[in-house]
């Protein structure tokens, strides 16, 4: 494929790819260790009917109101999941349990039922994303890098998910100390005086974020994988938090770079006629390397959190 070609077509769709895959295989090393990955999952259902209710009153599926949208889908979530522990006396994860299933299927309704043709907002993209459509018009090869006026026609999702990327690695920077002290020892990282409940909080937020940012691209249940395939993988790669989150970066790369490659050229090789899902063969790939990685990893046998000199 040529530059004209590739640039176009290609090159935005992997860099939205891969800056989705690392902006949410960053938070999720440490949700992985501290055994919090499904909050993954949490989120993508729970932030679903925000998006929908936010388009349906805005008419728009722009940033701010697809944040704020989640933001108070999220604060409904607590506030039902408390109501319903208890009013009904059962234990906070049966709770959790009704409420996110729920609102997930709330959001699928909402999508069902409402006019979403003028946008790409409808189940199938909400599940799947949306990453083969955000291609750039403009470009006419490599030198539209350096062309003003074929940048300014990059896909707006590219912008978007490169901050929220920007923006999650300087939380890490910022909190690293604290975050390392309180996830492999909670009760001595409070004796230090660290707010460990707000800093787990911020935690969830940014994860949340990222979520959101990669709704467009990827859709709200892959981005599941990406929180957990990635650092999973990684954890079995070594002993280090430093080394693992180094190996979460690379594997979430490869991740989204061999599943878009494959999603386009995979079927054609195996004698098909049609391209599958990139986002959903991104998750597949990164499925994978988590499979490989729990076969020969060389820390595949160690239980526990990683160790820390």
């Amino acid at each position: 494929m040529s530059g004209a070609e590739f640039v176009p077509l290609s090159l935005t769709p992997i860099l939205i790819g891969v800056f989705t895959a690392v902006a949410c295989a960053l938070p999720g090393n440490f949700l992985v260790l501290r055994r919090q990955a499904l909050i993954g999952d949490a989120i993508s259902h729970v932030v679903l009917p925000g998006i929908v209710v936010a388009f349906l009153v805005t008419g728009t599926v722009t940033a701010w109101p697809m944040m704020i949208g989640a933001a108070l889908a999220s604060i409904l979530a607590v506030v039902l999941i408390e109501a319903i522990r208890r009013l009904g006396r059962i234990e906070t994860g049966a709770a959790m349990g009704v409420v996110f299933t729920a609102m997930f299927a709330g959001g699928v309704l909402l999508l069902e039922r409402s006019d979403t043709s003028t946008v790409h907002l409808d189940v199938e993209h909400a599940l799947m994303g949306n990453l083969e459509s955000l291609i750039w018009l403009d470009a006419m090869g490599w030198g539209s890098l350096l062309d003003p006026v074929a940048l300014a026609g990059l896909p707006p999702e590219l912008g978007r998910i490169f901050i929220t990327l920007i923006g999650v690695s300087v939380f890490l920077w910022l909190f690293w100390r604290p975050l390392k002290i309180s996830t492999f020892d909670e009760g001595f990282a409070q004796g230090l005086g660290i707010r460990t409940g707000a800093l787990g909080m911020a935690l969830v937020v940014v994860s949340a974020v990222a979520a959101v940012a990669a709704f467009d691209a990827v859709g709200s249940i892959i981005v599941i994988a990406m929180f957990i395939c990635p650092p999973a993988a990684a954890r079995l790669m070594t002993n280090r938090l430093e080394m693992q989150i180094a190996w979460s970066v690379v594997f979430a790369v490869i991740s989204a770079v061999l599943g878009y490659v494959l999603a386009g050229y995979g079927p054609l090789w195996l004698g098909g006629t049609n391209a599958v899902s990139a986002a959903g063969m991104i998750a597949t790939t990164s499925g994978l390397i988590l499979l490989l990685a729990v076969l020969f990893g060389p820390c595949r046998s160690r239980t526990g959190a990683p160790s820390e000199s």
